[in-house]
C-alpha cells in the first residue's frame, strides 16, 4: 500500500511536464503560468509535508493516507474538467495537498511494518523504485493520451486508481500512530509555508517581470522574514515540526542538502526539457515522452543493483558518485541542437538516469538511519520536505533563468536571422508580455520560418545556462556529501524533547526502546 500510495502521488510530475506544450496551446498559457502548472502540485508538497507527518503521528497514518488519496482523486478530477489554466493550478495544488499527505505516511507505514533498519532498507528501496516508476509510466501514459485524445485526459488514470487504492486500504492497511506528546506546531507550520510560497513565487514572477518588480521584492523578502521566524520558533518550541537538532548530524545535513539540490535539478530539468522537445525539436508527445521516460526507466532499473549494492558499498560513495554522473550528463546537455539525434540525446538521459538512480534510495535511507529510532520519522518526514522543497523551487529557478536567458538572447538571433526589424519587434514584444510558447503560434508571413528558428536558438542559449546550472548544483551537492555523509560507528543523538517521549519508539512490535540508536550508515560522532 505504502508504494502504492507514492506511485500514485507522483503521477502528475511526468504526465504534467511531458504535457506542458499541449496544456500551453490549449489554454493560452504563458511561461510563467506554466510554472505555476507545475509549482501548484509541489508547492503543497512542499509546505505541507511536515504537518502531515505530525498529523499521522497523533491522529494514525491509516486515515490520513486515505485523505492523502482522496485528495489525488478530487485534484484529477478537476484537472479533467478544466477549461482554463486557473483550474488547472486548482486541480495540481488538490493533488498536492494529497501528494503531502502520502509522502511521510507511507514511510511512516513502511517504519512501523519493518522496525529492523537493515530489513527496512530494502523496502525503503521498493518504495523509491516505485516513486521512480511513477516517473517512467507518468510521461508514456501522457505521450499515448496525447497522440489521440484532449490534454486534459491525462488526468484520468490517477481517479480510479485513487479510489481503488482507498477503497482496498479500508480494509487490509492496518494503522499506527505514535501519540505520545506530540501536537502541530501552528507558527511553525505557517512560517514555514508563508516562506516557501512566498520564496517559489518571487522566483517565478521575477523570471517573468523582473527581479526588480516591488511584489518579486516584497515576495522574497517576506521568505527571508519567515524562514529566520521558523528557525526561530522551532528552537524554542516544545513539540517541533522540525526538530533542528536533527541537523547536528552531518549524514542527515548531507541528505537533506542532497535531496533539495537533486530534486531542484531533476523536476526544473523535466520541465526545459519537455519545453525543448516541443518548442525547438517539434516532437509529437509520443515521441517526446518517450525520451522522457527514457531517464526514469533507467532510473528504476538502476535501483535494483543499487539495492544490493547498499550493503557492500557506502551511502557516502554511492550517492557522490551518481551526483558526478548526473552532474556529467547535465554538462553534456549543453552540446545538444534542434538537430540533435535520438541516439545523441539518448545516451546523455540514461547516464543522467543511473546518477538519479545511485542516489534516490541511498538518500532515503540514510536520511532515516542517520538519526535515533524516535526521531527516524521526523527525519523522513525532512527529507521529503527538503526534497519537494527542491521540487518546488525547480521549474521556478530554471524557468526563470531560461526565459531571461532566451529573451535577452531573442534580438541577436532575430538579427542573424534576417528577420525585417518591425517583425523582430513584434515578435521580442509577444515573447516579453506572452512568453516564448506564444511566439510559435504568431503569423508572421515570409518571415515566420526564420522567426521561428531564431526562437528556437534563443531558447537553446536558456536551456545552456540552465544545463550549466543545474550541473553545478549537482557538484555542489557531491561535495557536500563527501564531506558530511561519513562513516561512524554512533549516530549524534539530540537531547529528548517532550515530543520524543520514550514510549513514541514503541509502537510496533519489536521497534527499539527511544534511548536506543538504530544502526547507523553514514553519520559523525
Amino acid at each position: 500500500m505504502a508504494c502504492l500510495g507514492v506511485f500514485v502521488a507522483y503521477l502528475p510530475v511526468t504526465t504534467v511536464s511531458v504535457s506542458l506544450p499541449a496544456i500551453q496551446r490549449a489554454l493560452g498559457a504563458s511561461t510563467s503560468e506554466l510554472s505555476w502548472v507545475s509549482d501548484a502540485f509541489v508547492l503543497p508538497m512542499a509546505a505541507l509535508i511536515l504537518t502531515t507527518g505530525v498529523w499521522g503521528d497523533v491522529h494514525g497514518r491509516k486515515r490520513v493516507f486515505q485523505t492523502g488519496m482522496a485528495l489525488c482523486a478530487l485534484g484529477a478530477a478537476v484537472s479533467l474538467t478544466a477549461d482554463s489554466v486557473q483550474w488547472v493550478w486548482a486541480g495540481q495544488a488538490a493533488s498536492g495537498l494529497g501528494a503531502a499527505a502520502l509522502l511521510p505516511t507511507t514511510l511512516a507505514l513502511i517504519s512501523h511494518a519493518v522496525p529492523d533498519p537493515r530489513e527496512r532498507g530494502k523496502y525503503i528501496g521498493l518504495w523509491a523504485m516505485s516513486l521512480m516508476g511513477s516517473l517512467a509510466v507518468g510521461s508514456l501514459i501522457a505521450g499515448l493520451l496525447l497522440e489521440h485524445v484532449a490534454w486534459r485526459w491525462i488526468f484520468l488514470l490517477p481517479v480510479p486508481v485513487s479510489l481503488i487504492v482507498l477503497a482496498v486500504a479500508a480494509f487490509r492497511l492496518p494503522d499506527s500512530r505514535a501519540p505520545h506528546g506530540r501536537r502541530l506546531d501552528w507558527p511553525g507550520q505557517i512560517s514555514a509555508a508563508v516562506a516557501v510560497t512566498a520564496v517559489v513565487y518571487g522566483v517565478i514572477e521575477g523570471g517573468a517581470d523582473g527581479f526588480g518588480e516591488p511584489a518579486v521584492v516584497a515576495a522574497l523578502a517576506l521568505g527571508a522574514v519567515c524562514a529566520v521566524v521558523f528557525v526561530v520558533v522551532e528552537r524554542r518550541s516544545a513539540s517541533p515540526m522540525l526538530d533542528l537538532a536533527l541537523f547536528r548530524s552531518p549524514a542527515f545535513t548531507a541528505t537533506a542538502l542532497v535531496a533539495m539540490i537533486s530534486f531542484l535539478g531533476l523536476i526544473g530539468f523535466f520541465f526545459v526539457l519537455s519545453l525543448y522537445f516541443g518548442m525547438v525539436q517539434h516532437l509529437s508527445t509520443i515521441d517526446a515522452a518517450l525520451r522522457m521516460a527514457l531517464m526514469s526507466a533507467t532510473s528504476l532499473a538502476a535501483a535494483v543493483p543499487i539495492g544490493h549494492l547498499m550493503h557492500r558499498v557506502s551511502a557516502r560513495v554511492l550517492i557522490t558518485t551518481g551526483l558526478v554522473l548526473a552532474a556529467g550528463a547535465m554538462f553534456s546537455l549543453t552540446g545538444i541542437d534542434a538537430d540533435t539525434s535520438y541516439g545523441a540525446v539518448a545516451w546523455r538521459l540514461v547516464l543522467l538516469g543511473l546518477g538519479m538512480g545511485a542516489v534516490l534510495t541511498p538518500m532515503t535511507a540514510s536520511a532515516v538511519s542517520s538519526v535515533p529510532f524516535r526521531l527516524a520519522g521526523m527525519a523522513a518526514a525532512g527529507n521529503n520536505a527538503f526534497r519537494q522543497v527542491g521540487a518546488a523551487l525547480g521549474p521556478a529557478v530554471l524557468g526563470a533563468l531560461l526565459t531571461t536567458r532566451a529573451v535577452d538572447a531573442l534580438p541577436a538571433r532575430l538579427a542573424e536571422a534576417g528577420v525585417p526589424a518591425p517583425v523582430a519587434d513584434r515578435v521580442l514584444g509577444t515573447a516579453r508580455d506572452q512568453g516564448l510558447g506564444a511566439v510559435a503560434g504568431l503569423d508572421l508571413d515570409a518571415a515566420t520560418g526564420q522567426a521561428l528558428s531564431a526562437l528556437s536558438d534563443a531558447f537553446l542559449d536558456g536551456m545552456r545556462l540552465c544545463m550549466i546550472v543545474a550541473a553545478t548544483l549537482a557538484l555542489l551537492a557531491a561535495l557536500a556529501c563527501a564531506l558530511l555523509l561519513r562513516p561512524a560507528a554512533d549516530p549524534v543523538i539530540p537531547a529528548p524533547r517532550a515530543a520524543d517521549a520514550p514510549g513514541e519508539a514503541s509502537e510496533a512490535p519489536g521497534a527499539h526502546p527511544a534511548s536506543t540508536p538504530a544502526p547507523v550508515a553514514g553519520t559523525s560522532p
